[in-house]
C-alpha cells in the first residue's frame, strides 16, 4: 500500500517539477523574444534618423562588436540584422502574445519571407497546427501558401481565412485545397485507380498531411448496399475540425459530369446511415488528373458539399507555380473588384 502512495506521490510531484520547468522555458522565450524585437526597433529608429545609406551598416557592425565582448557571439552582425527584420515585419501590438506561442526558432524562419501576408499566413498556421520550427520549415519549403492561393484563395479571402483561424474558426475552404501535390506517392505516368489508391494508402500518413488539417483515416473502399446493389467508396475519411465525414473518389482522367451524381449518392447514404449526431453534413472530395471549369461551374457542385480537386503527382517547378500563383490571384482579384462594382451600380 506504502508502495502504490509512495509511486502516485512521486508522479504527482514528477508532473509538478515539468510543468514548473515547461512555463519557466515558455517565460523565458517569451522575455528572449520581446528584447530581441525591441533591441531591432531600437536600432531601426536610430538608422532612420541619420539619411546617409552607409550609417545603417557602420551602426550594426559597431554595435555587434561592442554588444559581442560584453555579452557573446549571440548579438553578430547577422544576430542584429535578423532583430531588425523581426521587429519590421512585426506588429508591434500581437509581439507578447506571439511570444508566448512561438519560439524564436520560428521567428527566425518566418522573418526571412519579407511578404507580410505570407507571415502571417504561416504564423496562424503555425500556432494553430502547433507546429514545429522542422514542420513549418517543410510547409514554407513545400509552398504551402502559394499552393493555397492557387487553390482560389487570393489575398483577400487569405485574410479572411486568417481572421477566422486566429477565431479557432475553420472554414471548408480553407480545409479543402486545390490541387493536392502527391509527388510523395512515386508513382509512374501511367497508373490505374487501384495503383493510386494503393500509393497512397502505402504513403497514408502524408497523404493526410496533404489534406490538410484535421484529418483522419476511416475505412478504404466502404461498402454500402443500396436497393441491393453494391458501391464502394475509394477512401473515407473524417474531420474533427469541420466536425463531418468527407468521402474521397479517385479517378485517373479528366472530370466528367457523371461523377457528381455518383458522389451525390454517397453522400446521402453517408448522411442517413453513418452521420452521428453534432455532426455536420458530409462532404465529398473528387481528386482528378484534371478537371473542367466550365463544368464544375455549372453543376454547382459546392452547393452539394462536393469538392472537385486536381491532383499532381509530380511537383512542377517553383518557377511554374509562382507564375500560376500570380496568375490566379490576378484574375481573383480581378473578379472581387467586377463583383463588388455590381454590388454598388
Amino acid at each position: 500500500m506504502n508502495e502504490i502512495t509512495n509511486n502516485i506521490l512521486f508522479e504527482q510531484i514528477k508532473n509538478l517539477i515539468e510543468q514548473t520547468k515547461n512555463n519557466v522555458a515558455i517565460a523565458v522565450n517569451s522575455s528572449l523574444t520581446i528584447m530581441y524585437w525591441h533591441i531591432g526597433k531600437l536600432i531601426n529608429d536610430e538608422i532612420l534618423q541619420n539619411k546617409r545609406a552607409e550609417y545603417g551598416k557602420e551602426i550594426v557592425a559597431t554595435v555587434s562588436q561592442q554588444l559581442i565582448k560584453q555579452y557573446g557571439k549571440g548579438y553578430s552582425y547577422s544576430a542584429l540584422t535578423r532583430m531588425m527584420k523581426f521587429a519590421k515585419n512585426i506588429d508591434e501590438k500581437n509581439i507578447a502574445t506571439l511570444s508566448q506561442q512561438l519560439s524564436w526558432s520560428h521567428f527566425k524562419e518566418l522573418i526571412v519571407l519579407e511578404d507580410t501576408l505570407k507571415i502571417e499566413f504561416y504564423t496562424q498556421m503555425s500556432i494553430a497546427q502547433n507546429w514545429g520550427v522542422r514542420t513549418l520549415r517543410e510547409r514554407i519549403d513545400s509552398m504551402l501558401y502559394e499552393r493555397t492561393a492557387l487553390s482560389k484563395q487570393p489575398d483577400e479571402l487569405i485574410k479572411y481565412e486568417l481572421d477566422n483561424l486566429k477565431q479557432e474558426e475553420f472554414s471548408k475552404n480553407m480545409i479543402l485545397k486545390d490541387p493536392y501535390f502527391l509527388d510523395f506517392l512515386d508513382i509512374n505516368d501511367r497508373y490505374l485507380e487501384k495503383d493510386l489508391e494503393d500509393a497512397i494508402l502505402r504513403s497514408i500518413e502524408q497523404f493526410i498531411f496533404e489534406l490538410g488539417v484535421g484529418f483522419s483515416f476511416i475505412e478504404r473502399q466502404k461498402r454500402i448496399i443500396i436497393d441491393g446493389e453494391d458501391f464502394k467508396i475509394d477512401l473515407l475519411f473524417y474531420n474533427r475540425k469541420l466536425k463531418r465525414l468527407v468521402a474521397i473518389d479517385l479517378k485517373i482522367g479528366r472530370f466528367k459530369a457523371e461523377y457528381k451524381g455518383q458522389m451525390e449518392l454517397y453522400l446521402k447514404w453517408l448522411s442517413k446511415y453513418e452521420k452521428e449526431e453534432g455532426e455536420n453534413e458530409p462532404l465529398g472530395i473528387i481528386l482528378c488528373a484534371d478537371k473542367k471549369e466550365e463544368q464544375i461551374e455549372l453543376l454547382e457542385l459546392e452547393k452539394s458539399g462536393i469538392h472537385v480537386a486536381q491532383y499532381l503527382t509530380v511537383l512542377p517547378p517553383k518557377e511554374i507555380l509562382e507564375a500560376k500563383l500570380h496568375q490566379a490571384i490576378e484574375s481573383a482579384k480581378a473578379k472581387y473588384f467586377i463583383d463588388n462594382k455590381e454590388k454598388i451600380d
